[in-house]
């Protein structure tokens, strides 16, 4: 399966504009809670992504960093559902943090 990914400039243009769509965090409740990328909504478990999304929506998923599969993982569970119109940022916390943008959370100093 090929996953559609979003860059981070393009991601920061969207936050920047306001533009409606979902991000969501796809790590545990505790690593959303030390920090996340303001605007996100965190899902870690499927049941979540059923109450709290519909189908019809933009999603960007991401975790930690490239190699974290719990990203691929909600991409590929989405796809699955019939979500169509869903995106990953790869470079998740990491990359997003290593460009000095902003995080939330308890852990942000």
């Amino acid at each position: 399966m090929d996953i559609d990914v979003i860059e981070r400039e393009e991601l920061k243009a969207k936050l920047d504009r306001g533009d409606d769509f979902k991000l969501v965090m796809t790590l545990g409740e505790w690593a959303f809670r030390a920090k996340h990328i303001p605007g996100s909504i965190n899902i870690s478990r499927v049941e979540q992504g059923a109450e709290l999304l519909d189908p019809d929506d933009e999603i960007v998923v991401y975790c930690s960093n490239d190699p974290c599969v719990a990203s691929i993982a909600a991409y590929k569970m989405l796809k699955d559902a019939g979500f169509e119109n869903v995106r990953r940022y790869s470079g998740g916390l990491l990359d997003w943090e290593d460009a000095g943008l902003p995080l939330v959370g308890e852990m942000v100093e």
